[in-house]
């Protein structure tokens, strides 16, 4: 079996939830699975200096376009919401604690997680819906409130974060195949060709 597409994004990045739309199909087409690895872009700015996409002058407004253009390219749906961008830690933090007790769940949290802020502009920077999402995707609230609160799921988000920086990942999406990076959503022609001649 060939080694697992890593796919990091960040929830509060309109083009990384185009990338968890496609990456799981784009995979399986290719007999590979994808590894999702939500991180934080905040902890990259410190390393670079940049800022936020929507803050930047002229790129700012160009991309609220771009962003809406390219859900209808893809056949997708998306809004921005009125709090944009956000802080995403709370939703990393539950998916690395869902991932460790159940893979599936974590998945299906992510992409309920990014449809519920992308569609229908539910806030998730906040851990009340956080919770409500997980739930509703089949997690034990309880428990992932208490995980929530510990500092080891802080501390592994810390890692996955500082680890993405080690493998040069610093924007959302950034798909990693066989050590070959890829980063950004408009990469899926690339992508696909690299998986279906295993190089170029």
């Amino acid at each position: 079996m060939a080694e697992p597409i890593d796919f990091y994004f960040d929830f509060s990045s309109p083009y990384g939830y185009f990338m968890a739309e496609k990456i799981d199909a784009l995979a399986e087409a290719h007999g590979r699975t994808a590894r999702w690895r939500p991180y934080l872009l905040g902890a990259v700015y410190k390393v670079t200096g940049d800022v936020p996409l929507p803050s930047k002058p002229l790129k700012g407004e160009y991309a609220k376009r771009d962003f809406e253009r390219s859900a209808r390219f893809l056949g997708l749906t998306c809004r921005i919401p009125q709090a944009f961008p956000i802080g995403t830690q709370v939703a990393a933090r539950a998916y690395y604690w869902l991932e460790d007790n159940d893979p599936a769940l974590a998945r299906r949290f992510a992409l309920a997680a990014l449809r519920a802020y992308f569609v229908d502009g539910r806030d998730i920077s906040q851990e009340a819906a956080v919770l409500d999402i997980a739930a509703a995707a089949g997690a034990d609230r309880a428990a992932l409130a208490e995980a929530l609160a510990g500092e080891a799921i802080r501390q592994r988000l810390k890692d996955e974060c500082a680890q993405a920086i080690e493998r040069g990942v610093f924007g959302s999406p950034f798909v990693i195949i066989d050590g070959e990076p890829f980063w950004g959503v408009d990469r899926i022609p690339q992508i696909e060709r690299w998986l279906a001649t295993g190089g170029f």
